[in-house]
């Protein structure tokens, strides 16, 4: 029989072939023979794996949402080593969501072909309302360690810096993907967003009483 291992590469190996043809041709386009001809499977092999389009599209979100994760991870560990202002390490975490290079360009894709699901499927919807409350929640800590930290002014809310922040990403993103990642310095306009939250107020009172 074939290994455990075989199976998830299999997975995966279908997974990244819908995401690839996902961004090239949207969602309502691709079909599981598309699917099969671009991953070089049959479509009985998809059919074993997937019950349908939509079970397929929750998969290649979680393994791209996998891929994003690990980026953001490494990002806050090198931060953290490097001993980076918590702002400098948030906003090297959120360009990950910015569809800078090929790879978060389907990245991107696949988040808004969930999203645009999610409307008319309710298990599609959780997942959507799921990941969005995990990236609010991480903002949220941050924005939170940053009050403690003296960047942020004492009495900010959190939770509603924190959703300011993942607007402007959001809109970021919508327009990085429209206009090109060469368009406009994307990078530098998410820092600004930042830092009407990391004013940096607080440390700056601090150093004004000593």
């Amino acid at each position: 029989m074939p290994r455990v291992a075989d199976h998830d590469q299999r997975r995966t190996q279908v997974a990244r072939a819908f995401q690839r043809l996902l961004a090239a041709e949207g969602f309502a386009a691709v079909s599981f023979a598309k699917v099969a001809a671009e991953a070089g499977v049959s479509v009985g092999l998809i059919q074993h794996y997937f019950a349908g389009k939509d079970v397929l599209l929750r998969f290649a979100y979680d393994d791209a949402a996998d891929r994003m994760g690990e980026r953001v991870r490494a990002r806050v560990r090198h931060g953290g080593a490097a001993r980076l202002p918590i702002a400098e390490v948030l906003l090297d975490s959120l360009v990950e969501l910015l569809p800078l290079d090929a790879e978060r360009d389907v990245e991107y894709r696949v988040r808004q072909g969930l999203q645009a699901q999610a409307v008319h499927h309710p298990a599609l919807a959780d997942v959507a309302r799921r990941a969005g409350g995990d990236l609010l929640g991480y903002v949220t800590a941050v924005v939170e360690s940053g009050v403690e930290r003296g960047e942020v002014a004492r009495g900010v809310d959190a939770v509603l810096a924190a959703r300011l922040i993942l607007a402007t990403v959001q809109g970021l993103a919508d327009q990085v993907a429209l206009s090109g990642p060469d368009a406009f310095p994307a990078r530098e306009v998410l820092r600004r967003g930042i830092g009407t939250v990391f004013t940096g107020s607080a440390q700056q009172q601090t150093h004004s009483a000593k």
